[in-house]
């Protein structure tokens, strides 16, 4: 059987080795630059500018395999995935483009070629459909592209379908678009599939959809023919593996093996490849539907699987918002099926993440990079949803027998699992559906778009049922909090012991409801008199932590927000009963309030040098550059401010410098609160732009005392000083902050830049790999330009290239690196240029020797040095000279790193049972791989040249047997 591995490649050759097409590798599936895509969802995402014209093509034909992801916005599989049979949230697309070079001709041409030629597919199941015409738009019916089908691969009319808007294909509202054709594949006994098209008969399959852009589509809606037509194709690459394999669904193919194993291995259980339920009642029927429902836990988790990787691996992170959103959904749902039905209440999911790399790292070798990120990414979310999965599952139990005789649970029950336990709807209808039930998702989104409207509204961070919280504090008047996180006293402000009344409310749906004591698992809003946790405000994020009463009972804080003067401690209790003030009782408890004083100090590191940085903008780039929002939290600061341009790499050193020189300066940080008349009296003082202030404000002051500022406040020395009004938390000394590099400069909106920055230990880190990495540039440009290292100057380019786009780097160092790497790849092309024509001709020379010194039916020899395409060279020039023989060809490449053979065996000798793909996969595993290929011409690969010359043997034994 033809690997998928075999299948990717076959494809790519057949393009560029074959069409003289140019291999560009996959965009990452997170499209940084493009702000229209939650994800890369089709192969042409990277080549837009290209089709709209913005920017001149490079090349004229393009060939590769695309990393995909489709969950969220217009195209979002995710539904469907684990059920359906070749449905996937991560995909691979492979894909040929044109652009402006070969149209609707060549590209059908070398379709038809591919199917039949390369891959045999059986002429007589093809199908294909073409776009039936707008009268009202004026774009005729595609005849053209039916016609080139009749006259290149003869098809019949009842093999040509028409379609409309299925057969239209449009990147958005406006833009370049076009008619397409898709091919199908018939796999029904008798070929009688052709009414199936485009329909949803899995034997009927969809495989290849090729583009043909020559329109462009205007705001008002009409068209106009592009100056310049281009080709844009996808084929996908699970469903053509599938049907090149023999297989009835795309979890049936080679790729999913080593996912399902290691998942078996984790669970204990087995994949069956099951996809229908049965409808009986016996004993058997029950066990054949609880095997289905495994078997559709094994496809999800390891679709899932696949998408968090690649995903995280190229950028993405979990959050709350957008693509990060909706990764944590499809974690989420990965977890619940592997609780529910595979039974694993540990972390799995990062378990997987090594099967990812291993079993596709080798088409997509950033996947190998850094894993142990990954995974940590994805335990670090296990761990959360964990602690509360199994609340919401019994808050679903009950949800679900409420909704016993309407059969649906409700929208405030569906919100709730949302809301409080991170269920998003669509696992809890997926839930809904194996017990026969709906979800309201019609009232749901009601409360969705209200809690939406509340968080606009409220600004800020958690805004979780805000709009509540204002209600509580205009109606209940609880007591405005003190804020007790600046008093070095407690503990550097990170922890206190408080004699407090407590309030707490617990949420319920979109309200926060007050109660007397709390259970585990359950959100609440507690107020307190008094507390060292920082709620967010002024761009600094609300402090995390722990509260414990007299009891016990834990409440674990995941946020702190204001509202008015009081601060509500938003989280979920770990440990019960967690017990509040009842209504009318005037008796405190002791509470035990602990800050989480590894992110506390992380946070101040970054807000103090956002001040310190904040000066030195003004004095490198511009005193006009007037702050216009911040992000202080635990990983990074971000700095928003006025300015036209972007900072150039002597403004970004000369920020750097000045920045670090004042941390290692050790300045002390000074603040105190004076009247606000007072403070706007200070020469040099800084505030932010449209922000109203309270009458007396607190001034933080780094390097004089606030109150030598008050004392002379038109002194023009305090304008070389830091001097803010601030509410925040603040370190003692700059010092502390250890270290600073800004490893991000860009534009948010017209006339306002954005810069992010990192301090500390993290600055540190990010400046060791950069430093690492330019070492690593110096060796590779030390290497010279000799045709000898080419070898090793391309991989050092490949790992610095991918270094560049997947590590934090200081910004400094960043540019220093692609201008090395341009250097380097300059380099390069002449090397490669001198090595390929040196080793080619020196690779013909030897295969005329062969050619000349052998004899006999069977040929076996050995190339030193010769990759792949030097050997399919030296087997084009012997079987010239030799068309009777069988030739078996060896040797070792890639740096000496690898084994590569190839074999070719004319029919006379086929006949007698010798056979290309069985004599390479016999060789190969002798040197320690394998591969494969047809009767009569196969390729296949090895793990140690040190076992080359025993393959080969073991080829001629093999061969001997036969012939």
């Amino acid at each position: 059987m033809i690997t998928s591995r075999e299948i990717r490649q076959q494809y790519l050759d057949f393009f560029v080795k074959r069409h003289a097409h140019v291999f560009v590798p996959s965009s990452p599936v997170v499209p940084h630059d493009d702000p229209t895509l939650l994800f890369t969802n089709a192969g042409m995402n990277q080549f837009k500018p290209y089709f709209l014209g913005t920017q001149t093509a490079p090349w004229k034909r393009v060939a590769n395999t695309q990393k995909c992801i489709r969950a969220g916005g217009k195209h979002n599989d995710l539904d469907d995935v684990g059920r359906s049979r070749r449905h996937h949230t991560f995909f691979e697309m492979l894909g040929n483009w044109s652009f402006g070079d070969y149209f609707k001709l060549g590209a059908i041409e070398m379709s038809w070629e591919l199917l039949t030629q390369v891959w045999k597919l059986d002429p007589s199941r093809i199908h294909v459909t073409c776009f039936e015409g707008d009268e009202k738009n004026g774009v005729p019916r595609d005849t053209e592209a039916a016609d080139i089908w009749k006259q290149v691969a003869r098809l019949p009319d009842n093999h040509i379908h028409y379609f409309g808007k299925d057969n239209f294909w449009e990147m958005g509202d406006t833009g370049p678009c076009g008619p397409c054709t898709e091919i199908y594949y018939d796999r029904t006994p008798d070929k009688s599939g052709g009414p199936q098209v485009n329909g949803s008969d899995p034997r009927v399959m969809e495989i290849w959809n090729n583009v043909f852009i020559q329109y462009n589509r205007n705001p008002d809606r009409s068209l106009v023919t592009l100056p310049a037509q281009h080709v844009d194709t996808g084929m996908g690459f699970e469903r053509i593996c599938q049907v090149l394999q023999g297989k009835e669904d795309n979890f049936a193919i080679d790729l999913w093996e080593p996912f399902f194993r290691a998942i078996g291995e984790v669970s204990g259980h087995r994949y069956t490849g099951q996809f229908t339920a049965t409808n009986s009642i016996d004993a058997a029927a029950e066990a054949a539907n609880a095997q289905l429902r495994t078997d559709i836990a094994f496809r999800v988790i390891a679709d899932h699987a696949r998408c968090l990787t690649f995903a995280l691996t190229d950028g993405a992170v979990p959050s709350n918002e957008g693509r990060g959103y909706v990764l944590r959904r499809i974690l989420r749902r990965a977890v619940r099926f592997g609780r529910q039905q595979l039974g694993m209440r540990d972390p799995f999911m990062y378990r997987l993440v090594d099967t990812v790399a291993e079993a596709m790292g080798e088409a997509f070798p950033e996947l190998r990079k850094n894993p142990g990120r990954v995974k940590d990414l994805i335990k670090d979310e296990e761990v959360s949803f964990g602690k509360t999965l199994d609340r919401g599952i019994e808050l679903f139990d009950e949800a679900a027998k409420r909704g016993g005789t309407a059969n649906t649970i409700a929208a405030d029950d569906a919100f709730k699992l949302h809301d409080t336990y991170g269920f998003p709807v669509d696992l809890t209808r997926v839930m809904a559906e194996e017990r026969g039930m709906t979800v309201d998702i019609a009232g749901f989104e009601k409360l969705m778009d209200e809690a939406k409207e509340q968080a606009r509204a409220g600004g800020g961070t958690a805004n979780i049922a805000r709009e509540s919280l204002v209600n509580i504090v205009q109606q209940d008047n609880p007591p405005a909090t003190e804020f007790i996180g600046l008093d070095a006293d407690s503990v550097k402000g990170t922890q206190a012991r408080v004699e407090t009344f407590v309030l707490t409310y617990r949420l319920e749906g979109e309200e926060y409801k007050r109660i007397d004591h709390a259970t585990a698992g359950e959100q609440l809003a507690v107020v307190v008199a008094r507390t060292p946790f920082y709620a967010e405000m002024g761009g600094q994020v609300g402090d995390t932590g722990i509260i414990i009463n007299a009891g016990g009972g834990q409440l674990m804080v995941q946020d702190t927000i204001k509202v008015g003067g009081v601060f509500f401690h938003l989280g979920i209790v770990e440990r019960g009963p967690f017990l509040a003030t009842p209504v009318g009782d005037r008796r405190l408890q002791t509470l035990t309030l602990q800050v989480d004083p590894h992110r506390r100090a992380r946070i101040m590191s970054n807000h103090t040098t956002t001040h310190v940085m904040n000066c030195a903008i003004r004095l490198h780039v511009s005193k006009t550059a007037d702050q216009r929002g911040s992000l202080v939290d635990d990983q990074k600061l971000r700095f928003d401010y006025a300015h036209h341009a972007a900072l150039t790499l002597d403004e970004i050193e000369a920020v750097e410098k000045t920045v670090n020189e004042d941390i290692a300066r050790d300045l002390p940080v000074y603040h105190d609160v004076v009247p606000q008349e007072q403070a706007l009296k200070i020469h040099g003082l800084r505030a932010v732009f449209g922000e109203k202030y309270p009458p007396r404000v607190r001034v933080v002051s780094i390097g004089v005392p606030v109150k030598d500022l008050v004392a002379n406040p038109e002194n023009v020395e305090w304008g070389g000083y830091s001097i803010e009004f601030c509410g925040g938390t603040h370190l003692a000394k700059t010092g502390e902050a250890e270290g600073f590099v800004l490893v991000q400069e860009e534009a948010v909106a017209k006339g306002v830049r954005r810069i992010t920055a990192l301090t500390g230990e993290m600055a540190h880190q990010a400046q060791a790999r950069g430093d690492m990495l330019i070492a690593r540039l110096g060796a590779l440009r030390g290497l010279g330009a000799s045709v000898e290292q080419a070898e090793a100057l391309t991989r050092g380019v490949a790992e610095l290239s991918s270094a560049l786009a997947n590590t934090q780097l200081p910004a400094l160092v960043k540019a220093r690196l692609r201008e090395g790497i341009a250097d380097l790849q300059k380099t390069l092309k002449e090397l490669n240029k001198a090595r390929s024509k040196e080793a080619a001709g020196d690779v013909v020379e030897a295969a005329r020797k062969i050619a000349e010194n052998t004899n006999g039916g069977v040929i076996v020899e050995s190339l030193d040095g010769a990759d792949a395409d030097m050997l399919r060279t030296a087997m084009d020039v012997i079987r010239k000279k030799k068309p009777e023989s069988a030739l078996l060809l060896g040797s070792v490449s890639g740096g000496g790193e690898k084994v590569s053979f190839i074999a070719a065996v004319p029919e006379a000798l086929i006949k007698k049972g010798l056979k290309a793909g069985d004599w390479v996969r016999e060789v190969a595993k002798a040197a320690g791989g394998g591969g494969g290929g047809r009767p009569d011409m196969a390729q296949a690969g090895g793990k140690d040249p040190a076992k080359l010359d025993e393959a080969l043997e073991v080829g001629r034994k093999f061969a001997a047997a036969k012939v």
